[in-house]
Order: structure tokens, then sequence, then C-alpha cells
């Protein structure tokens, strides 16, 4: 067990990880429980806002993300279709797979002292909970994630791509790679015997566009993903995924993660009551999280390739940032 003057953490991912460097950075001591010995490839964009730069030099790490030379995106483009809403982004996006960035984290929150346990723990009082996204799902049709990483010419933007009832996002990471990440129904990758390679075909301008690629790892799936909220112990710092589940097409998980980790870890670090960083935490996200909803249900509805080419590009990426 954690000593008393340790926060203790649960989950050893992006949001773990960050709030155990908030909490050191606070000179308190930091354990964190994760299951998982070292860093590994998860399901992820792997899109880090221009943003991140200043979450990842709050927490002391920027330097080390910059050496391992991440890959810049400057525009953005959303495919609908035929339909294409292109535009430029603010600042240049950062394009850097979750197994550099996780494996970064924890080299870092070890370097300073935070003690990793390789075992699960409940959660306890005052404990940070960055466990993840939930797993489990209403009955129905339910939705799965899916990413793999490919070779061949990776591109400087960041492209969506939206089907019939599933999407892909496509960006560059370190090291030339390029990263292939998406959504669909359980009832359309049944129809494909959950073939990725297979439902890559189904949009001709996905098609197109992963041609000249060849993909150098087996996929990987995860789910049933629920969005949202997630209803948690009162007495915990919720971060990450299990504080809120935000669509995957916005491109705002990871620095979520990251800015919420910061949080819950200097909350639970300097004693903040877990209700007011829970209001503080909500402030950053609402936004976020009304946008991406009223975006998911217009293309549910079908308009969204109808409202795409009047909408700027730089407006969808404002609406879905943290405030």
């Amino acid at each position: 067990m954690a000593d008393s003057n340790s926060v203790s953490i649960l989950g050893g991912g992006l949001a773990g990880c960050a709030a155990g460097l908030s909490a050191l950075a606070r000179e308190r001591g930091a354990t964190i429980y994760d299951p998982s010995r070292a860093a590994r490839h998860r399901v992820c964009g792997e899109f880090l806002s221009p943003e991140v730069r200043d979450s990842l030099d709050q927490l002391g790490v920027w330097p080390l993300a910059e050496a391992c030379r991440p890959a810049l995106m400057y525009s953005m483009r959303v495919h609908f279709g035929r339909r294409v809403c292109a535009d430029r982004l603010p600042e240049p996006a950062i394009g850097l797979s979750r197994l550099r960035l996780d494996h970064l984290l924890r080299e870092a929150a070890a370097a300073r002292g935070a003690r990793f346990v390789a075992e699960r723990q409940a959660p306890a009082s005052g404990c940070v909970l960055a466990t993840g996204r939930q797993s489990c799902a209403a009955p129905g049709d339910r939705i799965f994630g899916f990413k793999a990483h490919f070779s061949g010419p990776p591109g400087d933007a960041v492209e969506l791509y939206f089907g019939d009832r599933f999407y892909v996002g496509v960006n560059p990471v370190e090291d030339g790679v390029t990263n292939v990440c998406g959504l669909a129904p359980e009832s359309l990758l049944r129809g494909l015997d959950f073939s990725y390679d297979q439902l890559l075909e189904l949009s001709p301008a996905l098609r197109e566009r992963t041609r000249p690629l060849t993909r150098t790892m087996n996929w990987l799936s995860t789910g049933p993903l629920v969005y949202g909220r997630r209803t948690q112990p009162e007495d915990v710092y919720p971060a990450g995924d299990a504080f809120s589940f935000i669509d995957p097409f916005t491109g705002a998980g990871m620095l979520n993660a990251l800015e919420t980790g910061r949080m819950a870890g200097a909350a639970a670090a300097s004693g903040q009551s877990p209700e007011a960083y829970r209001r503080a935490v909500l402030r950053r996200l609402q936004r976020p999280l009304f946008a991406a909803g009223v975006f998911r249900a217009s293309i549910a509805a079908g308009v969204g390739p109808l409202l795409a080419p009047w909408i700027p590009g730089r407006w969808l990426f404002a609406l879905t940032r943290p405030a």
C-alpha cells in the first residue's frame, strides 16, 4: 500500500502518469497501480492537439516528447463520401504513438520517484482513478474501435473518413509511420468477419488514401465503447476516459487525458475536494463534450455531409478543444 504522503493512482496510462508527475511536482509521493509492467500499443488515434505542448511542458516532459521527433500536421481534411471539408490548423498538431508517449511518461514518472506496482487495486477514498474507458454497453448495436500502423507515404495532415455507420482517422506519427484508427458498429464488423482491411475498402476515398500503405502490425481492437460521463465513487478523482469518453473523431482524447490527469494529481496532492475537482474538469470539458455530441447526432441523422461544406474546419477543431 502507498504511504500516507503518497497519492494512490489506479492506472498507468496517459492520465495516470500525468497525475503521478503532477503529484510529484507538489512534493508528494505517487504510487501507480497498473497490472501492465510496461507501455504497450493501445487503440488510439495518436493525434495530439497543438495545446498539448503546454500540457507536456507543465508536466516537465515536453523536451522528452520533442526528442522523439513526432510528426507534424499542418491541416485537417474531413471526408463525407465525395464531399471534403478542409482547413489549416491554427498551429501544427503532433503525431506520436501511444506506445512511445506512454513509455516516455512512465520513464519520467519513475525517474522522479513514482513507484509502479504491477497489480490491480480497488478504488479507495482519495485515489486518482485513471483506469481507462468503460468496456460495457447497453444491448444494441455496440461500437468497437480498431487500429494498426502502416508504412508508406505519411502525409502532413490529419484526415477523417466518414462512411456508412463508421469512420476512420489517418495521420502520421513518429518514424514515418502512419496510424489508421477507427470506430464501427458490431453489426457492420460481423458482416465483414471483423476484417478491418475489408472495412477500409468500403470508402473509395479511404481506399485510395491507404492503397500505397503497407500494414506493419496486426489490427488491435477494443470495445464495446460507451460515450459520455462515467458514474464513479464520489470520493475519488476520475481522470481521462474514467471521467468521460469523448468521440475519438474530435482528436482531443489524448489531450483530455493529459489535462485531467494533471488536474487530478494536483487536486489529490493539495487536498482539493473531489467535488471541486470534478466541477473544474467539467468547466474545461463541457464545450467539447457538447459539440462532439451534436456532431455525432448530425452524422447519425445523415445531415453531416450536407452541413460539412458550410462549416469551416477550424470551427469544428476549436469547438472540440478543452476550454
